[in-house]
């Protein structure tokens, strides 16, 4: 590989932004700490905790909706969750605890039948019923509705009210892991009225989600007060929540691209809680008199992706070249100063289905450039890499232009603002691009099946126009498989097949880093990149 000059003079850049805007005062994806899996307060400031206060969260990119069924991307499922709650709560061991669903149990192989909770309201006022369970799963199964979550529940062939409070969920084939995708903010419920008005709107002509997402209405213990696109969400306490209720007034989130600026925000004490920290930045946040690090293990995945649409990366030879030139190891070493570990596949470990005995396609120049010649390009080509507004992304997009370079290929490396980069790249206008992917339900299916199979080609995350008939068998029998380790088998074959398609290269499962005030406690991120602000207090 090449000298990785460039590279450490983009961190150097980096380093002293982010100090002229100190001096100055002034995770995306589609999912550190202390031992307990929550933030440490800063080994105790003597500081009494006073009830309520208002949470100020800087965060790199803005939510792209407010609609749980019309997103798939970390940071609005991070706006969401506080919003909404799902049927279902997966704990940070990936338990599955009850939620606005009491109790479950299997009817037969094909139904599963859910109590409710009775007595939970909604922010409007109305009620939380088997009848909105029922509309909720329509409505992101309605095609019309598009939803980039449907692929959750796609195997749901029906919805029965039996009673007000008892629903029974039909798949059309036994779903392995249907209670874990019921924990996904894909099944969050939303208002009755508001699914109700949103159908309204859309009879005169508005986008689907456009009514929901301007007011969301659900049953969290925060309810929407304002959005200011590109600049923050603002939530407020909801004294009607039916648990106990949160222990602050209110939670702000917003957008502060620059991650010099979040940090000295964190350093003067004009936010809370920044996401995410640079690498570079950790120890300067451990050394800070009244801030910590929060460090989470994580189910996400960062991967370099070819638009198999597109030419060369129709060549699986040109893929895999490409795969085999990238030292992930480097990036890991350089980029995220050893926070991660790298990937030998989608599925990260600690998620159902992960197996280390797969082999990946390891870091080998030489056979690279064998299979360039191979594919007729031993002369290389010219391509882009398309990302977002992450410094950590722009960093990797640098070292894989070197590393490319000495196969001949240029590579021009372009930056665009979030939505626009998940819209754009949904549309297939790219040609490689680097972005995220989270596992929030902690199985295989979820990692895999949205990622490649030809069903899911576009927004709901298969954005390399992957279409394999193999890989589409492999995915569809791990789904129906009811048999544990007969699963386990399926995705060893599922991971084996990735490989040697390569319609990606696996980079590596980062860890997420935040940097909290001293004055927060109960703060805590999921593996799967949420934040857990239920019992955060703030002392003054």
């Amino acid at each position: 590989m090449t000298s990785k000059k460039t590279l450490w003079a983009f961190l150097l850049t980096l380093v002293l932004a982010m100090f002229l805007a100190a001096c100055a005062g002034g995770s995306e994806e589609e999912s550190g700490g202390t031992d307990d899996g929550g933030t440490d307060d800063g080994g105790g400031s003597g500081e009494e905790v006073a009830a309520g206060g208002d949470l100020m969260l800087n965060v790199l990119s803005d939510v792209s909706s407010l609609d749980p069924h019309g997103s798939n991307d970390v940071p609005s499922s991070n706006v969401q969750a506080n919003i909404y709650e799902t049927l279902i709560f997966q704990d940070e061991n990936n338990e599955l605890q009850p939620m606005l669903a009491e109790s479950w149990e299997p009817v037969d192989d094909l139904t599963w039948e859910f109590k409710l909770r009775e007595g939970v309201k909604f922010h409007d006022g109305s009620d939380f019923t088997a009848e909105v369970v029922k509309a909720n799963l329509d409505r992101v199964l309605d095609p019309e509705i598009a939803s980039p979550r449907g692929f959750l529940y796609e195997m749901i062939t029906e919805v029965t009210v039996v009673d007000d409070y008892t629903v029974q969920i039909t798949t059309e084939y036994p779903f392995a892991p249907l209670l874990a995708h019921l924990t996904h903010s894909g099944g969050a419920m939303i208002s009755l009225d508001a699914i109700e008005a949103d159908y309204a709107a859309m009879e005169e002509g508005s986008e689907p989600g456009s009514v929901i997402s301007q007011e969301p209405v659900g049953t969290g213990f925060m309810q929407f007060d304002s959005w200011t696109p590109g600049e923050e969400v603002v939530l407020t306490k909801f004294e009607e929540y039916w648990g106990e209720p949160a222990g602050i007034d209110s939670a702000t989130f917003r957008v502060v691209p620059e991650s010099a600026t979040r940090l000295a925000e964190l350093e003067t004490g004009n936010a809370h809680i920044i996401d995410p920290v640079q690498p570079n930045e950790v120890s300067r946040i451990e050394n800070l008199d009244g801030a910590n690090m929060n460090i989470q293990s994580s189910t996400s995945l960062a991967y370099l992706g070819f638009n198999m649409d597109k030419e060369p990366f129709n060549d699986v030879r040109v893929r895999q070249a490409i795969s085999m030139a990238i030292d992930k190891q480097s990036i890991i070493e350089g980029i995220y100063e050893g926070y991660g570990i790298e990937a030998i596949g989608p599925i990260p470990p600690g998620v159902f289905g992960f197996d280390e005995s797969v082999e990946p396609l390891s870091y080998d120049m030489d056979q690279a450039r064998a299979l360039l010649e191979e594919a007729g390009l031993a002369d290389g080509f010219e391509t882009s890499i398309w990302t977002n507004d992450n410094p950590q992304r722009e960093a990797i997009a640098i070292l894989v232009q070197e590393a490319l370079a000495e196969l001949n290929i240029t590579v021009d490396i372009q930056i665009l603002e979030f939505g626009a980069f998940l819209e754009q790249t949904a549309a297939g206008q790219h040609d490689m691009f680097i972005l995220g992917w989270s596992t929030p339900t902690g199985d295989a299916d979820y990692a895999t099946y949205a990622l490649f199979h030809s069903s899911q080609v576009g927004d709901p995350g298969n954005r390399s126009f992957l279409r394999d008939d193999e890989l589409d068998s492999l995915l569809e029998a791990g789904r129906q498989e009811t048999d544990q380790d007969a699963r386990a088998d399926i995705y060893l074959q599922v991971q084996e097949r990735l490989v040697e398609l390569a319609p990606m290269v696996y980079i590596n499962h980062s860890e997420y880093l935040t940097g909290v005030s001293d004055k927060v406690q109960g703060f805590s991120v999921l593996p799967n990149g949420l934040y857990q602000l239920k019992d955060v207090t703030i002392s003054e």
